[in-house]
């Protein structure tokens, strides 16, 4: 199957506003050669002169001449303005739709997509991707139309004088061409491809660091601790400086050959005149001077075109990247759970295909539990969780909830079934009332209050004088970490889902939150199953069930009591953190 150009890709997000984009190239194409007609009047202009020389008050058309030089470029430019209109239109409602198909579609994908692909190259596809089709729509097909045709009027008006001097203005042409071609081949499409690579992996990096601008000042970091970030700019300051190395020689020539035909017309001057200067030749000559620049111009715009459509390319590869991405499968005959019971099945899991991260896994956990996944960092305890709420489906098993496989449960059924809260809630722009509300858009405004009243949120309403209505984030307040959390726990109490699960939910909580938090979670708990992920052991010691994961497997589980009198992992742990509760700083004597 033949594949389809990018073109015609982009004009079927046009619709019908495709022909503004045809419109817009006619138009161009017409600016370029109504741009050319002055040059015609001066070349009248300077006839007359060296007809009339030295009486000049003999020009009679010398301001005739003049001004509809003017007037011919006027209109050339207001044609040209018109042309971008018709582009622009165009180009906005491409841009648009290729977002849109893009966001729904991520929409459409599993949650943890965002997590694997990385949020900052997400963002940078959506947005910068879709630009590039816009500026490419806008400005640089229209262009790429007056370039074409510009070079057409120009033989025109090169060999309508005199041939000799017009076929020596193209040897330039020619060369610059040549050396336009070195540059702009399969060479420079990876050169492109490599570009976008870096600045992808700088933005995703850079958006990673940002959000780690907390942690840095708590512990008193430099930006040297996010190594990671500076190594891509690194890498992207490397690729810049060979790139530019590379590129030196050949635009340099290509500079030298565009800008050299005065030395052409120049030395064909000598050669024509060596018998003498007729003025008719002297005024061909005068005018190829004046109109030999235009020739430059075209080339590099001829030249930026080519650079331009390979990263036109390179960003529909991106947006690809993302809408070749399959969503989970949907069942044809839903099912729907019967309790908040959870169970896993032989549960094995790989992020990339080769090194498993969850290694035949079960577990059995029942409806109204509370249970705990501990233990060390990358034993694949928020990953577990990721699988139980179907974020990724597990290369082989089944996870179960309410006795019912998740790949049989509709998504959005799945999503009231379970409710979360992570270490670093988001809030939104807006009113608490409205934050809270997210949980369940039809709740009335009593029910939010009771919810922010189970949640222990009754003290941060009471200290604001708007209370729930005050709006939080940008131009308005701003909560702590740990008031966040609990409007955060609220909207999950009024989501009323019959799992909850909560990952390092008190990690950056002080101590008067943690409190709250923790009174918070046991009214979230009445009636609910509750899995918790923490590093903090006090916070699980009362489960249920602790679960205790170490490179991928679960290697203990029971309470917490018969969990510390075994050897173990856990007791290992539990050890560890209260020697770390018990340390004292000492005092100098």
């Amino acid at each position: 199957m033949k594949k389809q150009s990018n073109l015609s890709r982009l004009m079927g997000y046009a619709g019908k506003h495709r022909y503004l984009t045809y419109s817009s190239w006619i138009l161009s194409a017409v600016s370029a050669w109504l741009a050319l007609i002055p040059f015609w009047y001066i070349w009248k202009i300077i006839k007359e002169v060296l007809d009339v020389m030295p009486d000049f008050d003999k020009a009679q058309n010398l301001i005739h001449n003049g001004w509809l030089a003017v007037l011919f470029s006027v209109i050339a430019v207001l044609v040209y303005i018109s042309a971008l209109m018709c582009s622009h239109l165009s180009a906005f409602r491409v841009a648009t739709n290729l977002r849109m198909e893009t966001i729904h579609h991520i929409a459409k994908l599993p949650l943890g997509f965002t997590e694997s692909f990385g949020s900052g190259k997400l963002r940078k596809i959506v947005n910068e991707s879709s630009a590039a089709t816009e500026t490419y729509l806008a400005h640089q097909l229209p262009d790429k139309a007056g370039a074409i045709a510009t070079p057409i009027g120009l033989l025109v008006l090169l060999f309508a004088f005199d041939w000799r001097l017009g076929l020596l203005s193209l040897v330039p042409v020619v060369l610059g061409f040549l050396i336009m071609m070195s540059m702009t081949g399969a060479k420079m499409r990876q050169k492109m491809t490599e570009y976008q690579n870096a600045l992808a992996d700088m933005s995703n990096e850079a958006v990673e660091y940002v959000r780690g601008i907390p942690v840095v000042k708590t512990f008193g970091q430099t930006v040297f601790s996010f190594r990671r970030f500076k190594e891509s700019i690194d890498r992207y300051s490397t690729w810049a400086i060979a790139y530019t190395k590379d590129l030196r020689l050949p635009m340099m020539f290509y500079t030298t050959a565009i800008n050299g035909v005065f030395a052409f017309l120049i030395a064909a001057g000598l050669l024509f005149t060596r018998n003498g200067v007729t003025d008719e030749f002297l005024l061909n000559l005068i005018f190829y001077i004046i109109i030999t620049p235009v020739i430059s111009v075209t080339l590099t715009k001829i030249m930026f075109q080519s650079e331009n459509e390979m990263i036109v390319d390179d960003a529909l590869q991106r947006i690809d990247s993302v809408l070749d991405l399959h969503p989970l499968s949907e069942t044809s005959s839903p099912k729907y759970p019967a309790d908040g019971s959870v169970e896993l099945r032989n549960v094995t899991f790989s992020y990339d295909g080769k090194t498993d991260v969850l290694k035949d896994i079960s577990l059995d956990i029942k409806s109204g539990q509370t249970v705990a996944f501990v233990g060390p960092s990358g034993g694949g305890k928020s990953t577990l969780a990721n699988i139980i709420t179907r974020f990724f489906d597990p290369r082989s098993g089944s996870v179960l909830i309410g006795g019912v496989d998740v790949k049989d449960i509709p998504k959005e059924k799945l999503m009231d079934f379970v409710s979360f809260v992570f270490q670093n809630s988001r809030l939104i722009k807006g009113s608490i009332l409205e934050n809270v509300r997210l949980g369940r858009p039809n709740a009335s405004r009593e029910e939010v209050m009771q919810a922010l009243k189970s949640a222990q949120c009754m003290d941060i309403i009471e200290k604001f004088p708007y209370g729930v209505d005050t709006v939080i984030g940008t131009k308005g307040v701003y909560l702590s970490g740990g008031e966040q959390q609990r409007i955060a726990i609220a909207r999950t109490i009024l989501k009323n889902s019959p799992i909850i699960i909560l990952d390092e939910a008190t990690a950056f909580a002080d101590p008067d939150n943690e409190s709250r938090i923790q009174a918070a979670f046991t009214e979230l708990a009445k009636g609910r199953t509750v899995i918790m992920i923490a590093h903090r052991l006090t916070t699980v010691a009362n489960a249920d069930r602790i679960f205790v994961l170490d490179n991928g497997r679960i290697v203990q589980s029971g309470t917490g009591s018969e969990l510390k009198g075994t050897d173990g992992i856990f007791r290992k742990m539990w050890n560890d953190y209260q020697t770390s509760v018990n340390w004292k700083v000492a005092k100098e004597a």
